[in-house]
């Protein structure tokens, strides 16, 4: 992230305006002065409302706003042919809406993996990508029936199969509550997720229903986790991803969203927001 006067550079995840064609979160998200967004397969909508993906990158482009990732490949590490098949199309798709990555979420079921199945999953994931161009982002989750907790055992098992060259991390603020917090690495971080708790509740007793948009409420320590990846010179895009119901169905979330950037943004003592409306160039934001 930036330090001193630089702007944040921020980003829009689909599912935290789900009801938004998609064409019109890309609009906010220019309006909104982000550098990008986020789309996702898992919305009640068929991803891209089903236009041509070649049509959503022009539009990003147009309006100078990079998709950053398609999500999602579900329990990539319960790995066959199947799985691969559907990395193979995610990719695809990915590549021609000029999106430079897919994101893998592992299995919330079961508990702890053992680290010889993730590497396994990401080499066999790692050589499809390789064929398409892509890389994936691997997201480690906290909830305590995750496969995969930590974000340095994701970074372990990168590191044993093909590297930062093909795969990199995204910081959850939430799932790293969730698991217990800690210290934090910017290491191999492509794109911070952000959401707010509000609730004063055990980090067991928490859900994907509580978050929220970031403010003074929260309860993650999202501001305090944000500040120690800067202190570790990370400039990953920080997406605003809010499960929360109250969140979800805001039909003009526009008001909001500024608030919680904003609410950021001068938490961590930059400058101000400036809405991107002159048509000057975004920042530079995850690495293709």
């Amino acid at each position: 992230m930036p330090t001193g006067d630089q702007r944040l550079q921020f980003s829009l995840n689909h599912v935290t305006a789900p009801g938004l064609p998609w064409r019109d979160l890309v609009d906010l998200a220019a309006d909104l002065g982000c550098v990008g967004v986020e789309f996702r397969t898992d919305l009640p909508q068929p991803l891209f409302g089903q236009d041509p993906p070649e049509e959503v990158a022009a539009h990003c482009a147009a309006k100078d706003i990079r998709i950053l990732a398609l999500a999602e490949i579900s329990h990539f590490n319960d790995i066959d042919d199947a799985k691969l098949g559907a990395v193979a199309q995610l990719a695809r798709t990915a590549r021609r809406a000029g999106a430079p990555a897919i994101i893998l979420i592992p299995r919330v079921a079961g508990g702890p993996a053992p680290l010889d199945q993730i590497c396994t999953a990401l080499h066999r994931i790692g050589n499809v990508l390789a064929d398409e161009g892509m890389r994936g982002l691997v997201e480690p989750i906290g909830f305590a029936e995750s496969s995969l907790r930590e974000a340095a055992l994701a970074r372990h098992a990168i590191r044993e199969t093909h590297g930062p060259k093909r795969f990199g991390i995204i910081h959850d603020t939430f799932h790293h509550h969730l698991a217990g917090g800690g210290p934090l690495s910017s290491e191999m971080v492509e794109i911070v997720h952000v959401s707010g708790v509000a609730r004063e509740a055990d980090a067991a007793a928490i859900s994907d229903a509580d978050r929220g948009l970031v403010d003074g409420s929260d309860r993650l320590g999202t501001v305090d986790q944000l500040r120690a990846l800067a202190a570790r010179h990370s400039a990953a895009p920080i997406s605003v991803e809010a499960f929360s119901p109250l969140v979800q169905t805001n039909t003009d979330p526009r008001a909001a969203l500024e608030r919680t950037l904003e609410f950021i943004t001068t938490s961590l003592g930059q400058t101000a927001l400036s809405p991107r409306r002159d048509g000057s160039p975004a920042p530079v934001g995850v690495p293709a």
